[in-house]
């Protein structure tokens, strides 16, 4: 294929794809900054005793569900889906989810299926975000001008592995595609959720802890260790098993390093909403401004009335 043909081949899928492409970037730029207000929750917000009092304080009709920390709104919710309860961490009452987990509970399901049951779209739109890096990639080398064309193009190339990588573990996470073995299950029943805290607790610090959660017979649980990357394990009647690392997510989420995960997600999401705004624009510009020319041969070649 020739330079004009990979021209129009980007030009095209990224008008095409421009409306799902927008609220996919825009929504994860906003995800982004998830895993660092997560990795920077102050000292003290979650601790044992709180989260067994907010255990108590659910009852029987809430331990069998699902724990989830919002150490940086000051809450927990605890229960199942679609009828889980919020506690302030500080003291135990039941509260309103405040504003910031419900921003990002909406953007987490713009992103991953646009609010409806369109997760096929954003798996295209995803896969059109890869050939748009790979046509750009093979259009040459940039020529840096400052002009916005010319930054586009530079912008493109400079942040290539993080524009084409982001999309690439999405598309991971979609298929299912982990690059890991599952660790096997503990056998025997699955340990009270108390018990399970406690667990968590004798290893890491609770500020941390992101959930614990059923799945499939046991519990999973996912914490920040030392370093601000999420790990997860499963929870046995022996005790927490380690399960492998899933890459594909710790990079597509940002869940690793703890802020730096954060802040390279937080570039990629800007740099491409920034490419996919001038790439429209560019495309818009040369369109109007072609017709105009087109207008004004036109009225040359008219004869005079």
């Amino acid at each position: 294929m020739s330079k004009v043909l990979f021209l129009k081949l980007h030009r095209w899928v990224a008008l095409v794809f421009a409306l799902p492409l927008l609220a996919v970037i825009l929504s994860g730029l906003v995800l982004s900054v998830e895993p660092a207000l997560k990795a920077t929750t102050p000292d003290g917000t979650v601790t044992l005793e709180r989260l067994e009092r907010i255990i108590e304080a659910a009852g029987p009709a809430g331990r069998g569900g699902a724990l989830a920390i919002q150490g940086y709104a000051g809450t927990a919710s605890l229960g199942g889906r679609g009828a889980s309860t919020t506690y302030d961490l500080a003291t135990a009452v039941p509260v309103q989810p405040t504003a910031l987990p419900g921003l990002f509970r909406t953007m987490r399901g713009l992103h991953e299926r646009l609010l409806l049951d369109l997760g096929w779209l954003v798996v295209a739109s995803t896969i059109a975000l890869v050939a748009l890096g790979l046509a750009g990639l093979l259009l040459g080398w940039p020529r840096l001008r400052n002009t916005l064309g010319g930054w586009h193009r530079v912008t493109g190339w400079a942040l290539l592995p993080l524009l084409v990588g982001s999309p690439l573990t999405g598309l991971a996470l979609a298929f299912g595609i982990t690059f890991t073995t599952p660790a096997p299950v503990p056998p025997g029943a699955t340990p009270p959720l108390l018990e399970t805290l406690r667990q968590v607790a004798a290893r890491h610090d609770l500020d941390g802890l992101d959930f614990i959660r059923p799945i499939g017979g046991g519990r999973l649980v996912r914490v920040l260790d030392e370093r601000g990357t999420a790990i997860a394990y499963r929870a046995g009647p022996e005790g927490l098993v380690r399960q492998p690392d899933n890459w594909p997510r710790l990079l597509h989420e940002g869940g690793w390093g703890g802020l730096l995960g954060s802040a390279l997600n937080l570039v990629t999401s800007v740099a491409l909403v920034g490419l996919l705004g001038t790439g429209v624009f560019i495309w818009a510009r040369r369109t109007l401004a072609k017709r105009r020319a087109k207008a004004a041969r036109r009225l040359t070649a008219s004869p005079a009335g």
